[in-house]
């Protein structure tokens, strides 16, 4: 990467202050400093010339994102935002004032929550009890076993595990949702029912985490709930939040 080049975790207010006992990413930790402009600030470092997603550069980021929560609002970036230079960034102050305040008064006080539902592939002997249609394949797969029977067998299976995760992804979604301020679906992953984020505010985050946990023991013969949180707000920041990157973000 060019020397000019800034590696961006996050936007916030101007003013904020930057803690002590954190560094950047990179080997040794790079020194964080602000740019700021008007109301608003982005906290930067110089961008390591080999950066990876390394567990310890990865931790790094996040890290220094919840400690930057502490004392207010962020609008986290993407780890791996790299900016051409404090120029760049600083022209992305100005453009996107209005645009960041706004976005960082929504945010204030609030951690995110994701939560996935994904298959449970374990609980076989449950969806034969409750299927007809998996019930007659693995009984006609027992009289004549043979490649295509097992093929459906093997489908109908599939699909009824599917199907189960859904209905308990849809029950988490319902039972949630008046207990977030927001609500953000996350990209598509594979076998995975469910993939959400919620806004919650602080005071409020160990309450839904329980009651999410609850759901996850009583949904644990239909799905496997996947908690993760609290979070920076990755999944409520939006493209004109974010600082204008060459690589990542």
């Amino acid at each position: 990467m060019p020397a000019e080049d800034v590696y961006v975790y996050a936007i916030t207010r101007a003013g904020v202050t930057l803690p002590a006992d954190r560094g950047g990413v990179g080997r040794p930790p790079a020194r964080l400093r602000t740019l700021a402009r008007g109301r608003v600030a982005a906290v930067v470092s110089d961008a390591p010339p080999d950066l990876r997603a390394r567990r310890r550069d990865l931790l790094a980021h996040q890290d220094l994102l919840m400690r930057l929560m502490d004392d207010g609002p962020v609008l986290p970036m993407r780890f791996g935002t790299v900016a051409p230079g404090p120029d760049a960034v600083l022209r992305q102050l100005v453009t996107g004032e209005a645009a960041h305040l706004s976005a960082l008064e929504r945010l204030d006080g609030c951690h995110e929550i994701n939560v996935k539902a994904l298959a449970a592939e374990d609980r076989l002997a449950d969806v034969v009890a409750e299927d007809g249609t998996v019930r007659r394949l693995r009984e006609a797969a027992r009289r004549r076993p043979d490649y295509e029977t097992s093929l459906r067998l093997g489908e109908a299976v599939a699909a009824a595990l599917a199907r189960r995760a859904a209905e308990a992804g849809r029950r988490v979604l319902r039972e949630l949702t008046p207990r977030a301020r927001e609500v953000a679906a996350g990209p598509e992953v594979q076998g995975c029912a469910l993939n959400v984020s919620f806004l919650v505010e602080r005071g409020d985050s160990a309450a839904f985490l329980a009651e999410a946990h609850r759901f996850a023991s009583d949904l644990r013969g239909r799905a496997n709930l996947r908690l993760a949180g609290p979070l920076p707000c990755y999944s409520f920041v939006g493209p004109e939040d974010r600082a204008a990157p060459v690589g990542g973000g």
